[in-house]
């Protein structure tokens, strides 16, 4: 009972003042009632002795009582009464997961529909669905890489910030041990028995300073697992090229450094995967999400829920069956 008021209070608890007034509209029909005085007068009253109070006449006040009942619940309505708990800590089961995801002009080759970077985002987004209890950021790269959104368990925040990301927004090229070497930095520094960054890239590296193989190393001395993923066809990938009569879509030939993904996976203990379809970039993500999780802590928030719904629906229901009464079994013939 304790913690159910603790968990209780009111938007606009001024109105409860009312309360005073129901008080005096009851001290009131006390003080009518006391002063009623008969309508007929009798010499004697020895013949009602043995009489019994009709029910009607024991219960002639249950109309006023459920007047005061609705009363004080309209009262409380228009207090508006919410009900929350304070922030908690629970331990939940999750790991720590941090995606790295190529944006170079490349990704825009539409083998994946309606484009590999829209297959990957909208892949990448179910996957975060399915991991409620996971922490996870997001790392975007081209020809430089930064962090779009560092480890959280707001997947909602998350996933707005997939919205915007389109290829040009940063500098075009391939920097993939950028990307990873960011996303290492992002996630070394987390107490989770799991660290996993899932790379994701259709090209060549052609820039930035680090090495793939190099960052590869350094997520291994931290006990972090790189899951890479190549994406696009074999061969060559229909790509929106500009001409001189305007942006045509033709073949242009595929270059995936497979090699350098496989080894990076290798050296991590994680598991390279080839995606050349929305389907297999589907079961790749379902084959990753097989993860073993490990415990974090997580602290939730509770917002404050008006409650009152409920109240006003009992207000309500006493208030009608108030007014059933009295044009029923305790109406006032004239």
């Amino acid at each position: 009972m304790i913690s159910f008021f603790k968990k209780l209070s009111f938007a606009s608890p001024y109105w409860l003042l009312l309360f005073v007034a129901i008080l005096a509209l009851i001290a009131y029909y006390i003080w009518k009632n006391k002063k009623q005085y008969a309508a007929l007068t009798l010499s004697s009253l020895a013949w009602t002795k043995g009489l019994k109070p009709s029910a009607r006449l024991r219960t002639r006040h249950l109309p006023f009582i459920l007047r005061v009942i609705a009363l004080s619940l309209l009262v409380i309505v228009m207090a508006r009464p919410e009900f929350h708990s304070s922030r908690r800590k629970v331990n939940v089961e999750g790991i720590d997961i941090m995606i790295a995801l190529d944006v170079s002009g490349s990704m825009r080759a539409r083998d994946l529909k309606p484009d590999r970077l829209q297959a990957a985002k909208n892949m990448a987004e179910k996957f975060i669905d399915g991991r409620k209890n996971d922490r996870i950021g997001l790392v975007i790269f081209s020809g430089e890489a930064f962090t779009q959104c560092p480890l959280t368990t707001d997947h909602t925040v998350l996933k707005n910030l997939f919205k915007p990301i389109k290829s040009g927004m940063i500098e075009d090229g391939t920097a993939i041990g950028d990307g990873l070497a960011t996303a290492i930095n992002r996630i070394k520094d987390s107490k989770a028995i799991s660290r996993v960054i899932i790379l994701l890239t259709d090209g060549v590296q052609n820039s930035g300073s680090i090495d793939p193989i190099t960052a590869a190393e350094i997520a291994k001395e931290y006990g972090i697992r790189v899951y890479t993923i190549g994406v696009g066809s074999k061969g060559t990938a229909p790509m929106p090229v500009k001409t001189a009569y305007g942006e045509q879509i033709m073949n242009v030939p595929v270059n995936i450094d497979e090699k350098i993904l496989q080894k990076v996976a290798k050296i991590t203990d994680g598991e390279y995967f080839r995606a050349t379809s929305n389907q297999s970039l589907a079961n790749v993500f379902k084959d990753i999400n097989k993860l073993e999780k490990s415990k974090i802590d997580v602290n939730i928030f509770l917002n404050k829920e008006d409650e009152y719904s409920y109240f006003a629906i009992a207000a309500l229901i006493f208030l009608l069956l108030e007014l059933v009464l009295r044009i029923s079994i305790y109406r006032v013939k004239p």
